[in-house]
């Protein structure tokens, strides 16, 4: 009988070939398999036998699609979202937003928080599980992915706090928020993306004109009148991207700093 520890080690090292994380790829998707948790599996299931399905979940994550489209979620800062076609998978980059505002805010609280670009709801839903007392907006352009957002706000109970709207970022929005998060597409047209985000993630949550930049210039110049006193925006960016996004920032006549992310690159502007 093959033990699911054995069958981990060779679907690790065939995902290996293109996955930055291959174990860990492989661990969600036996443990999506067994319809357990990956620590309760490797606490107590490895040597189970391989559960039924495991093998045409690997072959899925061969054929590079992303592990959080095959698994239905993935875990953002401290809660759990559904996640499929048609939304942006939540990455752990975009928890330095959330860092950059617990920073700032210290013992206090945003009341008013303002997500543009929400996808899934993925960073005003941690925001809002972050701060119990707030409550919030997300816009996107996509039904689609509205659709997830609603519903992650739904399982997360949080759907008295949380609103989502479709949207053209900031557009007919007349209200001051105290955090404004943004995670707009910044991929230049001709970079080159990994597979499995260009075959599967929607082109419309990436790619942001020649240069990356096209939608920076839409947000920044409203961010002046949605900020509330105190308040400050954090905004996601490419890692090459913070004088450029700075620059913008500074020409709406607000300070503009660069927090990193846990590898060290730029990845936030922080503005206020």
């Amino acid at each position: 009988m093959t033990t699911l520890r054995h069958a981990l080690t060779e679907a690790t090292t065939r995902i290996a070939a293109f996955s930055e994380s291959p174990r860990l790829d492989a661990e969600l998707l036996a443990a999506h398999a067994l319809g357990t948790s990956r620590e309760s599996m490797l606490l107590a299931r490895l040597d189970d036998p391989v559960p039924p399905g495991f093998a045409a979940l690997v072959e899925r994550r061969l054929a590079h699609e992303p592990v959080a489209y095959i698994v239905g979620s993935r875990a953002f800062w401290t809660i759990e979202l559904t996640v499929g076609p048609g939304a942006l998978v939540p990455r752990a980059d975009s928890e330095t937003l959330i860092e950059a505002a617990v920073a700032h805010f210290g013992d206090r609280s945003p009341r008013h928080i303002l997500d543009l670009g929400t996808g899934p709801g993925t960073l005003l839903l941690a925001a809002l599980d972050q701060w119990p007392d707030a409550d919030g907006l997300g816009i996107d352009a996509s039904e689609s992915a509205l659709d997830y957002a609603r519903g992650n706000a739904a399982s997360l109970g949080m759907q008295a706090r949380a609103s989502f709207r479709i949207g053209d970022w900031a557009s007919g929005i007349d209200d001051r928020f105290d955090l404004i998060l943004a995670n707009p597409p910044y991929i230049g047209a001709d970079e080159i993306l990994p597979h499995e985000v260009a075959g599967h993630e929607p082109a419309s949550a990436l790619f942001a004109g020649q240069d990356g930049l096209d939608d920076y210039r839409r947000i920044v110049p409203d961010l002046p009148r949605l900020l509330a006193p105190g308040g400050i925006a954090t905004i996601e960016i490419g890692h090459t991207q913070g004088d450029a996004v700075s620059a913008l920032v500074a020409a709406a006549g607000l300070s503009a700093r660069i927090v990193p992310d846990l590898g060290g690159r730029p990845r936030c502007v922080v503005a206020g």
